[in-house]
């Protein structure tokens, strides 16, 4: 199915990022011509791109700007085809305290990309969404039907993104797909998420491991699995006007899954409720849950790591990459990253 891509100038947005370097690096690798938006920043930084392999940094096409500025938006889509939009500010704790931050970055950036791709003509714009935007479960699995709660203003923002996403696709007929990865995890992932925080803590010699909430329950994705169905939905004109779940339906708690953590590093943990990482009441989603049939149908896609057995495996990887100490050097284990 890339073979759709074959010929076609990628620009991927948020390539510096967690999910977006490891995109990047799999089309590079997939023989792609990717164009890598980052950042701007005074160090120069390309975020995890600048940790990757010399043939790949060697391959990139950087452009360095920042997603809400519509000029700098305009001018790094020119010449290119095909848009892999994942820039975004994702951290759930920081939107309760920097909205607007949240509404500049996740809907103003979003239209500028819509904006840029109708004038320009792109022939696709592939847009993440995230499981936040169902909120808590009412049934699962969580089909693409399922309603849609911003029970967070990082969520509700990524609704407006994605409803921004779908009218351009109604009202012009510019061709957008909505991609909604379940919870993903991996190497390079922010210490803000359970399964690094709790990776970390454990390496880094803790065994009274500090968490939020419990008893959630979440659907965990290894993020190799997420980067296919990225680049599926790219290479795919049936994505075209569909929102598309990326998830394997498999729910486990949070506290099951930092136990299942221990378990694999071989460690004994207690854990200790830490206030300020549990989100109001209201806020918080308790049940995600995935439906991924719509990805088999439409896509080909299915995951690789399902199940509980997918999960061991990919929290083994994860756990590998962590423990490398030039890794775990990058992260503050003593401090909350919100």
């Amino acid at each position: 199915m890339t073979d759709s891509l074959q010929g076609k100038k990628i620009l991927v947005t948020g390539a510096d990022g967690f999910i977006g370097s490891h995109l990047t690096e799999a089309l590079v690798r997939g023989g792609h011509d990717v164009r890598a938006f980052v950042y701007y920043n005074s160090f120069n930084s390309w975020g995890w791109l600048d940790h990757a392999s010399k043939d790949v940094r060697g391959a990139i096409d950087v452009f360095a700007g920042d997603i809400r500025d519509p000029h700098g938006v305009r001018q790094a889509m020119k010449g290119c085809d095909v848009v892999l939009h994942l820039a975004a500010l994702i951290a759930i704790p920081y939107s309760y305290h920097s909205p607007d931050a949240y509404v500049e970055t996740n809907i103003r950036g979003t239209l500028n990309i819509l904006q840029a791709a109708r004038d320009l003509d792109v022939s696709k714009v592939v847009h993440t969404s995230t499981s936040e935007v169902y909120g808590t479960a009412r049934s699962v699995p969580i089909s693409e039907e399922h309603p849609l709660q911003g029970q967070s203003p990082y969520s509700a923002t990524k609704i407006g993104a994605d409803q921004l996403a779908l009218s351009f696709h109604h009202s012009f007929e510019t061709p957008v797909a909505v991609i909604r990865p379940f919870n993903t995890y991996g190497p390079r992932q922010s210490a803000r998420a359970i399964i690094p925080a709790t990776i970390i803590q454990i390496a880094s010699g803790k065994r009274a491991i500090k968490l939020g909430s419990l008893h959630p329950t979440r659907d965990f994705n290894y993020v190799q699995d997420i980067v296919r169905g990225f680049i599926a939905a790219a290479a795919s004109d049936r994505a075209v006007g569909e929102v598309i779940n990326i998830g394997c339906g498999y729910e486990i708690s949070i506290g099951d899954t930092a136990h299942l953590i221990a378990e694999l590093m071989d460690t004994d943990i207690e854990i200790e409720l830490e206030t300020q990482r549990v989100r109001p009441e209201k806020s918080e989603v308790e049940r995600l849950c995935a439906g991924y049939a719509k990805a088999k149908s439409l896509l080909g896609w299915e995951p690789t790591h399902r199940g509980r057995d997918g999960l061991r495996r990919g929290l083994s990887e994860t756990i590998a990459w962590f423990r490398d100490p030039a890794n775990l050097a990058r992260y503050k284990a003593d401090i909350y990253n919100i």
